[in-house]
């Protein structure tokens, strides 16, 4: 499996726009990433899959 991102990259979720960082690969290209929520002030730890993100400009 080649992996696409490397950890503590910032990439671009394709799902709902948001500037996520890359924390650890689950098997098969699942991706921990962790993003920042503004609103409420806290962060946040989500799986997606690898395909649902994109480099960051």
């Amino acid at each position: 499996m080649r992996r696409l991102f490397k950890k503590g990259e910032i990439v671009r979720n394709k799902i709902d726009g948001k500037v996520v960082e890359v924390l650890r690969y689950l098997k098969s290209n699942w991706v921990v990433v962790k993003s920042f929520d503004i609103s409420s002030k806290e962060v946040r730890v989500n799986q997606v899959r690898e395909d649902k993100l994109s480099k960051a400009a």
